[in-house]
């Protein structure tokens, strides 16, 4: 039993306040999952310029690393510091020479995401107690999703926590099981595609990036993965632009979603929506099993 949360804003006056709704919304799921708790958030976009959200069990670590990768590389990167995370600003067209030497600088420092305006924090604790260690209500952007977990699969550690992001400005939270993730990881590997961590949420959050880099558009990868991928989960997933959502063909894991002229929001419960501005005149449903729901700027 885990919880979500999702909020893609229709408007930009709104966008002051993602952080702060995403957590609130999220603490409200604080008993569907006390293991581990993370938010991922989608900022403004500044042409040319790209980040990485970086991790390290002791933050000592971050010292000293935006000079020595201006040293490896001759681009100035600038390094923000946030407990146990930080992110670098770097030159989007340096994005893949600048991740590839923070794993040999660092290999101790494990990277959350990358792209153009994703930012991800996790780490193990309550919604609250993780939303306060990265003061998660002062961020601003478009669009948001959250998550608590209650670890049924893997170990409670912060890299077993969700967000998952395996391709840039990608994302993917998960509530459920999937029975199929040993084999889907063997064929991953086959196709080039690493999974880190033995949680079956990146083995999911993989398989989409991979239909993805293959042509498919996101809704062509939830759709096909409501084949390939067995077992009982809702899925909510954020990429640079969109929010999408679905279920299995069963649809036994709670959703509830409510649209105004405002917002889309996703919660694993109503309550987790009730703090919502308009929320008593939106259009309220439980997702259809086997539906892909998808809102794109």
């Amino acid at each position: 039993m885990c919880g979500i949360v999702g909020l893609f804003l229709k408007v930009k006056a709104l966008e002051p306040k993602l952080g702060a709704m995403l957590t609130d919304m999220l603490i409200t799921m604080s008993d569907r999952g006390p293991d581990s708790a993370g938010i991922a958030v989608y900022g403004e976009d500044h042409e040319g310029r790209a980040k990485l959200t970086l991790q390290a069990a002791d933050p000592a670590l971050f010292n000293g690393l935006a000079g020595e990768i201006e040293d490896e590389c001759g681009v100035a990167v600038k390094l923000r510091t946030i407990d146990t995370h930080a992110v670098l600003d770097l030159p989007e067209d340096k994005l893949a020479q600048v991740r590839g030497t923070v794993k040999y600088l660092r290999p101790d420092v494990r990277v959350m995401s990358a792209g153009e305006v994703i930012e991800i924090y996790k780490e193990v604790g309550l919604p609250g107690e993780v939303a306060k260690r990265f003061d998660i209500p002062e961020l601003t952007g478009s669009h948001g999703i959250g998550h608590t977990r209650m670890a049924t699969e893997s170990a409670v550690t912060t890299l077993g926590a969700h967000p998952f992001s395996t391709g840039a400005d990608q994302c993917l939270v998960h509530n459920g099981s999937l029975s199929n993730h040993n084999s889907l990881r063997r064929k991953l590997a086959r196709e080039g595609v690493t999974v880190e961590t033995e949680n079956d949420t990146e083995v999911a959050a993989a398989y989409l990036t991979w239909k993805m880099q293959e042509g498919a558009t996101l809704g062509e990868a939830l759709e096909a993965g409501i084949d390939d991928l067995d077992g009982f989960y809702t899925f909510v997933v954020g990429t640079k632009d969109g929010f999408g959502v679905v279920r299995d063909p069963i649809a036994c894991k709670p959703a509830v979603m409510a649209e105004t002229d405002q917002y889309v929001a996703f919660g694993s419960e109503y309550r987790a929506l009730v703090n919502l501005p308009g929320i008593e005149d939106a259009k309220v449903w439980e997702p259809e099993p086997a539906t892909v729901y998808f809102w794109k700027h």
